[in-house]
């Protein structure tokens, strides 16, 4: 069994935390928490975890096998390196660190442990954003041609990170694993600070890939409604990806065709007579088995430091949404 602890119990530190609590193939031993509020509401639920406040307890630690921080953003490189300077795996919720730089010092240090460092992109273990994926590499909805999302709320508002940062990554790090990963060939981003200066509320941002797809990402804390939307227009079909509603997928047979014309000369599709037809087909809601992605994730974690599965969301990954984000 995996000895675990965890560094962190804030805003979403307790989920993780109760997963892991939950699975059978690890034990928490340690929770390292600053606040003393956080920790006696660990100790009250968890009474056989051991609490501290220290860091350095659980980095001491010998018996401990695979660290999960879930800190805020800007400590997330240095306790990333400590644990694997420590010879601890390592689960570090979104984003990995604050630079390409820092995500590659964390992949290199890793591999000297020969350490697992995995990011916490949830959404890549949730059962409808992969419904999505298979669709794509099937081909059932065709090119891709673009792929536009929208990750609003009113509030909650952050001081540590902007609205790019705090909701972004999920869109990124969904439309990387949807594409496979490719390397943009441009990004343009533009935010506005309205409550606090220096601090985006609100965010726009477009990439543009290889192959002529582009993707918009439009995130918020200003709006007010909840929103986690993500549509995809391919040339076969379209799909809408809501996450918020009873129906997470639905996948739309439309889009437009080119329609044979017969020319003065007696040939169809000539370059002269360009016509289109609009096709409106059947519209698919799929039932999704769904779990808990966040105990998929951590089963995943668990799967590459026993099994040396590939990680999915691996250093490589987080790069590659670190860097979008910071371009």
């Amino acid at each position: 069994m995996i000895q675990v602890a965890q560094i962190g119990v804030g805003y979403w530190g307790p989920n993780l935390l109760r997963n892991l609590i939950a699975n059978r193939r690890c034990r928490v031993k340690t929770v390292a928490e600053l606040s003393a509020e956080r920790r006696n509401y660990v100790q009250s639920l968890y009474p056989a975890v051991r609490v501290t406040e220290r860091v350095e307890d659980v980095l001491a630690d010998p018996d401990v096998d695979a660290v999960i921080v879930a800190t805020p953003v800007a400590s997330h490189y240095d306790l990333a390196l400590a644990a694997l300077d420590a010879g601890k795996h390592i689960l570090v919720e979104k984003p990995l660190a604050r630079s390409v730089a820092e995500v590659a010092a964390i992949g290199r240090l890793a591999e000297q442990r020969k350490r697992v460092a995995m990011v916490g992109h949830t959404f890549l273990y949730n059962a409808a954003v992969r419904y999505v994926k298979k669709l794509i590499d099937d081909r059932e909805i065709g090119d891709i041609r673009y792929i536009y999302s929208q990750r609003l709320n009113l509030g909650r508002i952050r001081s540590d990170v902007d609205a790019l940062w705090n909701f972004a990554p999920h869109d990124v790090s969904i439309i990387q694993y949807w594409l496979g990963d490719p390397e943009p060939v441009s990004v343009v981003k533009r935010g506005v600070d309205f409550i606090q200066p220096g601090i985006a509320d609100v965010v726009f941002m477009n990439i543009h890939y290889p192959g002529k797809i582009m993707a918009n990402i439009h995130v918020s804390w200003l709006d007010p409604g909840k929103v986690r939307c993500m549509t995809v227009v391919g040339s076969r079909k379209m799909v809408v990806y809501d996450d918020v509603a009873d129906n997470k997928i639905t996948v739309y047979d439309k889009g437009i065709d080119r329609k044979a014309v017969l020319g003065e000369n007696m040939d169809y599709d000539g370059p002269s007579y360009p016509t289109f037809s609009l096709r409106s087909g059947d519209i698919l809601i799929p039932r999704i088995d769904f779990q808990e992605p966040l105990k998929v994730e951590i089963d995943h974690f668990l799967d590459c430091i026993e099994k040396g599965t590939p990680c999915l969301t691996g250093i490589d990954h987080a790069r590659k949404v670190v860097e979008i984000l910071s371009a």
